[in-house]
């Protein structure tokens, strides 16, 4: 189970530092995703970012898959469970403008206030998290902790349900979220009553035989 964490400081790094912490995170590599620092200072590079989303997202109808509930020209749907997208990005990008980029990369007509990008890492056999603000810049992050996931990695989730923004939800994507929960309900209490069923009918064969003739 994921432990919140406090945001650390940031540490600013001298262009010499950069320099040579991209070359030595060049060196550790092995994806071929290196960091390339170019003559003004800014450095671009590659990171991965695990969508960990729990309810629908709204897209446009014809980039829509699997399970899904149509309204006019957009479609909600479930994104499927451990996507990871991978972007190429500068040291000047923002946390917010790497969740715009996500979404416009699947095409995603949400509102971008409706998400939140987290820092996952693993420290003594726990995993902690932290969200991060609009403002941080993760290829830094990405930088400083080096290629490997187990140090550092993404993850781009909707906002905890009480800091949900409901006032950014358009009146069709409510609806369309609204069809698809009663759909789920629906199957869930199929499933229950099947179940029940199935319980009851192994109480009844058991109640025949005790009570059977001898």
């Amino acid at each position: 189970q994921d432990v919140q964490k406090e945001r650390e400081p940031h540490v600013y790094l001298s262009k010499e530092e950069v320099k040579e912490k991209i070359q030595s995170y060049n060196s550790s590599v092995t994806d071929k995703l290196k960091m390339t620092l170019n003559t003004n200072g800014i450095y671009t590079g590659f990171i991965k970012v695990q969508m960990e989303l729990c309810r629908p997202i709204t897209v446009q109808s014809s980039q829509s898959q699997g399970r899904c509930a149509h309204s006019n020209n957009e479609t909600a749907f479930y994104l499927p469970d451990g996507c990871v997208n991978t972007l190429h990005i500068s040291s000047t990008n923002t946390v917010r403008e790497v969740i715009e980029a996500l979404l416009k990369k699947f095409f995603v007509a949400d509102n971008p206030a409706k998400f939140a990008l987290y820092k996952r890492c693993h420290k003594e056999d726990q995993v902690y998290t932290c969200k991060l603000s609009d403002r941080e810049h993760p290829l830094y992050l990405r930088l400083v902790a080096g290629p490997r996931t187990e140090m550092l990695s993404f993850v781009l989730r909707e906002h905890e349900t009480g800091e949900v923004m409901w006032e950014a939800f358009s009146i069709p994507e409510l609806q369309n979220f609204l069809r698809i929960l009663d759909k789920e309900e629906n199957e869930q209490l199929q499933i229950l009553k099947k179940r029940y069923a199935v319980y009851r009918g192994k109480l009844e064969e058991a109640l025949g035989g005790v009570w059977k003739p001898g």
